[in-house]
Order: structure tokens, then sequence, then C-alpha cells
């Protein structure tokens, strides 16, 4: 499936704080999908998965705030201001409940979105990232000191720069982009007993070599009630939520497995018990 087979629309919501979010929308029908992307990505990060989950669905990608298309504003990132301009733009094109799912930074903005605002997500898939700050792995969490301006002569060499470069507004913002990225990455935070409280089915999916260990995963999953008892031989008692390891895969390619895709789906088309 390609976008070429599939009614893609896009445009400009204005959500929180004057931001004015970049949305592009494929497929339709069903219940949407939101999908948010990780630090640094555009709406493309996902490589063919989102054209695959179009394929039974509307699929509506955001770019947050200084993030692609959409323009930074005099604003620092923090979790909560994310999550609801998320939550503003599910309002603002009228999607109703929807299915949310994130990657990496985008995992954690929309497990936020979903603990702040429960009533927009029906079923909430978090890719490769943790609900406590300590859940990353150690060398990743020194990685995330460093991130600032001052590596953006190396970041202008990446591919992830010229994605960057191809479609924003202003290319001449992506040192600000480093800078309140790594105050973000730095914010300590955990949320244990908020994912303790939420509702929603949720499915958590990681690569085997991910930057968040399986432990934490297994811990992550544990909060949404999955891995405390045995199911029984019918499998009634197994939660509503999943967990999801895919072989082979590390936290940069994981968001664009074509396997992530077919857990998805299966997970959002699954009934609950």
């Amino acid at each position: 499936m390609t976008t070429t087979d599939l009614r893609v629309d896009e445009g400009y919501a204005p959500v929180t704080g004057g931001v004015r979010a970049y949305w592009r929308s494929l497929g339709e029908g069903g219940t949407p999908l939101v999908a948010v992307h990780g630090g640094f990505g555009v709406v493309e990060a996902w490589g063919g998965v989102l054209e695959r989950l179009a394929a039974s669905r509307r699929v509506v990608a955001v770019e947050p705030q200084g993030h692609g298309r959409t323009a930074d504003v005099d604003r620092p990132f923090t979790w909560d201001a994310l999550a609801d301009d998320v939550a503003a733009l599910v309002r603002h094109l009228d999607l109703g409940p929807v299915d949310l799912m994130g990657y990496s930074l985008g995992g954690g903005v929309s497990l936020r979105a979903t603990i702040r605002h429960p009533e927009l997500v029906r079923r909430l898939v978090v890719v490769a990232a943790p609900c406590r700050r300590g859940g990353w792995l150690p060398d990743v969490l020194e990685g995330m000191a460093g991130v600032s301006s001052a590596g953006f002569e190396w970041m202008r060499q990446s591919p992830v720069y010229d994605a960057y470069a191809a479609v924003a507004p202003d290319v001449d913002a992506f040192p600000a982009l480093m800078d309140k990225t790594g105050d973000l990455l730095r914010t300590p935070y955990d949320w244990s007993d908020e994912v303790r409280a939420i509702t929603a089915p949720v499915l958590l999916a990681y690569g085997d070599c991910d930057s968040v260990p399986p432990a934490h995963a297994a811990e992550f999953y544990g909060l949404l009630g999955g891995g405390l008892r045995d199911p029984g031989w019918d499998g009634a008692g197994r939660p509503a939520s999943r967990l999801a390891v895919l072989p082979g895969r590390t936290h940069y390619d994981v968001a664009t497995a074509p396997e992530l895709a077919t857990v998805v789906d299966g997970f959002l088309t699954a009934s609950v018990r």
C-alpha cells in the first residue's frame, strides 16, 4: 500500500500556546489512529508503517511543536504541553475518541495525553518509550545529558537533519529544537502511579535490543495488569493490554518495522475481554 492508493489530506491545527501543528491524514474509515513520531522526526519517519495501517482506517500523523513543518513558538517543551497539543488537535479535527500511537519521545507524549485526556483515547500504543525516566538504559541517559545545540554541527551531517531541513519553515531553528528537546529529556518523571489508573487497553512495543530494556518493558506491562497471573487454559484471565518485543529490532528501526504495523493492527482490531 502506498500513499497513491490512499486518500491523503493535510493541514494545520491551532492547538495550545500559539502552536499551529501540522497534520497529515491517510486513509479513511474506522476509529482514527493519531500517530506522534519521535524526537527530531517528521511524519515520514514512520517509514511505510502508517500506510500499512491506513489500509483499514484513517491515520492522522502529527508533527509536534518545533518539529518538521510545525513552527516553534516561545514556549519550552514539557510533556504536558505537548500532550495537550495532541488532545487539542483531536478536538479541532473532531476525530472523537481515537486510537493513539507514539514512538520514543512521541510515546511519552501519547502516554501523557492518555493520562490527561482519557475521554479522547480508545486504545493506546506506546512504541519504545518508558513510563519513568529511569526506564532508559544508563548509557542512553548519559547521551541525553549532552543533547543541546552544542552538538549541532554533528547533527547537521545526519539524515535526521536532512529530513527536517527539507520541510521546516525555518531551518535555522534546529539548534533551538536541540536545546528544548535536551531540556525535556533531562526532566525527571515517573508516571507509574498514573499508568496503573489507565483504563484504556494499551499495547507496549519494543525492539529486543531497544534503548528501553526488556526488564522495564515487563515492569511497565505489569503496571497495566499484565504478566501478574496465569490467564487460564481458555485465556479468560488475559489482560486487555499487550506487550510485544520485536526480535532483531533496535530503538532506531522498530518504528519503521513492517511487523510493527502487523502487531498494531492486530491490537486495534481485537475484541477486548
